[in-house]
């Protein structure tokens, strides 16, 4: 969400950032609106205020004047339907705040120029990338052939994009999301949350989910949504909150389930687990001031980028583009996996700060003891990682020639001493 007192101020500077995303101006269309608004304001103060004349006045007509009592309470009745109509103009859903939460977040300065995924910036590579004396195979050769992996009874019980992990590889992703987990809460300082996976649609519009991305949301009849991400449950713990600076950072993680419709993606990732309806992510969130916003950015890529040492996969971290960079963010690095059945990088974690474009939506502050006026927290979020596509990156990347799955050495423990999976 953006500040209308800041487009009223630099309407030329907003259509400038809009232009980096290739976005027509918005300020003139937007200012007409917030004209109009205002304009309602004014004349709501004016009503209320001869409410309450036109109150008092019939209080004193009926001792006298039944007639002229009579023709004040029809007044009273107008002025009533006429306040709740421009009351009803002030609440979330008005014009002026449809336009502004449809509006993309601005874009960091550093942030590249590029119109789409092409124009990414490689910022550093790391580990070497697997050689094999055997033509590697992708995640669903192996994990058929193990037995292990079952698209096709997913589809008679789901349909297309789910699939059932039976044996060591289910216990394989219970493993990669406990020592991720285990990694953020014990050494990094993240809280574990176990969140709702069903939300509001409040809860989405705080993130920005709502209403742009609607067509990629699971919806209830009871009008529940299932979260696409952990990242709407974990940052609306700030919703409608003043906090004292001296709580932030707030670092928050979670194991859930995420669904989403892919409704934008038809016709890609159809083979496999890396585009799925239903799929689990350990997410990791931050609310943070806006003077540590930047920083908060850099250690929680850290934080990601450490669980890929640990497992020692090879990976490399992309700085999106003006174009590649999503609605919410303004600003975002892309941790790639590099998958040798696919002989690519892949996306396995994004990070994200979206300075106080969610803050604003949720109403989430900060006030000192010290301070005269509250401000908006900055809010950031990254995947720490996505668990499904971590275990396709470790089925691919420790495959053997005989088919069957070295255990990365920090998964030992936690698959109970086992060192391979073998088809059994």
């Amino acid at each position: 969400m953006h500040d209308i007192a800041f487009i009223r101020k630099h309407p030329q500077l907003f259509d400038a950032a809009l232009a980096r995303r290739s976005l027509a101006p918005m300020s003139a269309q937007l200012l007409a609106l917030d004209a109009s608004k205002r304009g309602g304001q004014t004349e709501l103060q004016a009503l209320q205020a001869r409410r309450n004349e036109v109150a008092k006045a019939i209080g004193a007509a009926m001792k006298s004047d039944a007639a002229l009592a009579e023709k004040l309470k029809n007044e009273a009745a107008e002025i009533k339907q006429k306040i709740a109509a421009l009351e009803g103009g002030e609440e979330e859903g008005g014009e002026l705040f449809d336009a502004l939460s449809r509006i993309p977040n601005i874009l960091a300065d550093d942030v590249p120029v590029g119109a789409d995924e092409t124009g990414n910036v490689e910022v550093l590579r790391h580990g070497e990338v697997p050689q094999f004396s055997f033509e590697p195979r992708d995640h669903v050769a192996i994990g058929e052939s193990l037995r292990l992996m079952d698209f096709e009874a997913a589809a008679a019980i789901s349909g297309a994009r789910f699939v059932v992990l039976k044996g060591q590889l289910a216990r394989l992703e219970r493993a990669l999301a406990a020592f991720m987990l285990d990694m953020h809460t014990g050494e990094f300082g993240y809280t574990e949350v176990n969140p709702p996976v069903l939300v509001k649609a409040h809860a989405l519009q705080g993130t920005g989910q709502l209403p742009k991305f609607e067509e990629d949301l699971f919806v209830t009849k009871n009008d529940y949504y299932l979260i696409p991400t952990s990242e709407v449950s974990l940052t609306n713990l700030a919703r409608e909150q003043i906090l004292n600076p001296a709580q932030l950072p707030m670092r928050y993680t979670a194991h859930t389930l995420c669904f989403r419709s892919e409704a934008g993606s038809a016709g890609r990732d159809t083979r496999g687990m890396i585009r799925q309806h239903q799929f689990s992510k350990v997410e990791l969130v931050s609310i943070t001031t806006p003077e540590d916003s930047a920083a908060e950015h850099e250690r929680m890529r850290a934080c990601a980028e450490e669980v890929l040492k640990r497992l020692k996969l090879p990976y490399r971290v992309m700085l999106l583009c003006a174009g590649d960079t999503g609605f919410g963010a303004k600003k975002t690095y892309d941790l790639e996996v590099w998958l040798p059945g696919q002989n690519t990088y892949r996306e396995i974690s994004s990070c994200s700060n979206c300075g106080d474009f969610q803050a604003r939506r949720m109403k989430a502050r900060m006030k000192g003891a010290n301070d005269k006026e509250s401000r908006f927290v900055h809010t950031l979020n990254g995947s720490g990682l996505a668990v499904g596509r971590t275990l396709v990156a470790v089925l691919e990347n420790y495959q053997q020639a005989d088919g069957s799955i070295k255990i990365p050495d920090v998964l030992v423990p936690y698959m109970g001493g086992l060192l391979v999976i073998r088809n059994s």
